[in-house]
Order: C-alpha cells, then structure tokens, then sequence
C-alpha cells in the first residue's frame, strides 16, 4: 500500500507543478512560450483559468490527502 501510495505521490506532484506552470502569470511563464498562452487558444481567458484553478486546487488537495494517509500508514 505504501509503495502505490509513494507512485501516486510521484505523479500528483509533477502533474502539480506543470499545472502551477500553466498558470498564466503565477509560474515560470510556460503558457506565454506557447503564443500567448493556454487561454489565448483555447476561448474564453476566465473560464479557461477558472477551470485550470479548479484542477490545480483539486490535485493539490489529493497531494495533500495523500501525504497525510501516507504519512499515517508509515507511523502504524
């Protein structure tokens, strides 16, 4: 259980820093390398960047929960 624990981890933490990345003006500016960026592309800037805040938030708190559930199993 830890072991698939420690995988998800892994990927929820990289996909967690591509998407702090996209965010337009709040990363490393990885949206503007792309002709003005993911919102530019894909219509409507403010849905776009809510929807982006939503999976952002939504990673973050399953980061957050499996950090904690990892943490508990490995202190039982």
């Amino acid at each position: 259980m830890e072991i698939a624990l420690s995988i998800i981890l892994i990927l929820v933490s990289l996909v967690m820093i591509l998407l702090v990345l996209l965010h337009k003006g709040k990363g490393g500016g990885l949206s503007d390398l792309f002709g003005g960026g993911v919102s530019s592309t894909l219509g409507s800037s403010s849905v776009v960047e809510r929807n982006l805040d939503r999976i952002t938030i939504f990673f973050g708190v399953l980061w957050f929960v499996v950090i904690v559930v990892l943490g508990w199993l490995l202190s039982h």
